[in-house]
């Protein structure tokens, strides 16, 4: 029986089958000695470890060694919450105390996280969104149909790097391409160093490819924009249709947002797969490291410049430059990191403001608090 949790989602049977979901232990859902290490002083206390496997709004579903159980987190959690950061994501292992009789909990604290797929959240705010926590690898899922763009791939590899998970392109739709091959090559070439699996989700062809990468308590996580097959992919995996797809539109090729949230699964070989939402805009975050993993050729060749300050402009001795004019550096890529570069600089400005103005209603809130004890103790 299912119970009605918050705006349509419901608390449902487990995804894993009958008998062995009574048997299934916190090392299934990707526990380990990191979280064991940090969650050792909790469990002093009395508290028991979670993962959340589905979020919707405040409403989250955990995985713990008693079942599946869903969990608020507690008022003073979002009272410290600096941003969305500081709250649960779809991966996270979390604290919990029982609050009733029906299994209900709250959730008191996140452990540490190993990794961390992160954007800049819409709007103009520079505030961090996770889109998945403690990921061990990322399938960067792109189609071979009119959705392809290399472009728009090398940011997905700026988050991918900058989360410390290990990325993997997924060049999904290849039986509707005829230059499959050229397509994998030209990935290649602003990827290096990373695999590049070609597959058809709606054929299942290719499918054996991925499940190499998740086995018993390793966790991937989808990526992708709208449409490009995400959602059947997660199918393929699991073997059977966890999640709703929908065909692409007629003309453009452009599909609409199926899955509405995250949420994490556990295939029948042990390993678990999380699916998120198609993201139509994709805001990077600051990331050096993010970029300098994905233009590590543009970055080797700024190097060579004579001057450890050049813009690459009308410099002596640039390098960059040198290799633009000949050829050896693709200018749209060139382009491309400049584009980024710029972003993140952007980016950056607005965090340091937002500290700014942080630090200074923090100090305010401190003078006021002082001054009407100042006033007490006049009385």
């Amino acid at each position: 029986m299912s119970r009605k949790l918050a705006d349509g989602i419901e608390a449902r049977p487990s995804k894993i089958e009958g008998e062995r979901s009574q048997v299934l232990k916190l090392d299934d859902f990707g526990w380990d000695e990191f979280f064991a290490k940090s969650f050792e002083p909790l469990a002093a206390e009395g508290f028991e470890a979670g993962r959340v496997f589905l979020q919707h709004n405040k409403v989250y579903m955990l995985y713990t060694d008693a079942g599946e159980t869903w969990a608020e987190a507690t008022g003073r959690m979002h009272y410290h919450a600096r941003g969305a950061e500081d709250l649960p994501a779809v991966g996270d292992w979390v604290a919990i105390r029982r609050t009733d009789e029906e299994g209900k909990a709250k959730i008191h604290e996140i452990l540490p996280r190993k990794s961390k797929f992160s954007r800049k959240a819409a709007g103009s705010r520079s505030e961090e969104q996770i889109v998945a926590a403690n990921v061990d690898t990322v399938f960067l899922v792109t189609s071979l149909d009119n959705d392809f763009n290399v472009r728009r791939l090398e940011r997905y590899l700026i988050m991918a790097w900058e989360s410390g998970a290990r990325p993997v392109v997924v060049l999904n739709k290849a039986d509707l391409s005829e230059e499959t091959e050229a397509r994998r090559r030209e990935v290649e070439s602003v990827a290096p160093g990373v695999s590049v699996l070609l597959m058809s989700a709606r054929r299942g062809e290719g499918i054996e490819q991925l499940l190499a990468f998740v086995g018993r308590g390793q966790t991937v996580a989808l990526m992708g924009s709208s449409g490009v097959g995400k959602s059947t992919i997660v199918n393929r995996l699991l073997g059977a249709d966890a999640q709703r797809t929908q065909e692409v539109r007629e003309g453009d090729q452009r599909g609409k947002h199926t899955t509405t949230h995250r949420e994490l699964f556990m295939l029948s070989s042990g390993g678990l797969v999380i699916d998120t939402p198609g993201m139509r805009e994709l805001q990077l975050l600051v990331s050096e490291r993010g970029l300098r993993e994905t233009f590590e050729d543009v970055e080797e060749v700024a190097s060579r410049c004579r001057f450890g300050d050049c813009r690459h402009e009308n410099e002596p001795g640039c390098a960059v430059r040198a290799a633009l004019e000949e050829g050896t550096l693709d200018a749209e890529r060139y382009a491309n990191y400049q584009k980024l570069q710029g972003e993140m600089r952007h980016v950056a400005v607005r965090q340091d403001q937002r500290a700014a103005q942080e630090e200074k209603t923090r100090v305010k809130r401190i003078t006021r608090a002082f001054n009407k004890t100042d006033k007490r103790r006049e009385h």
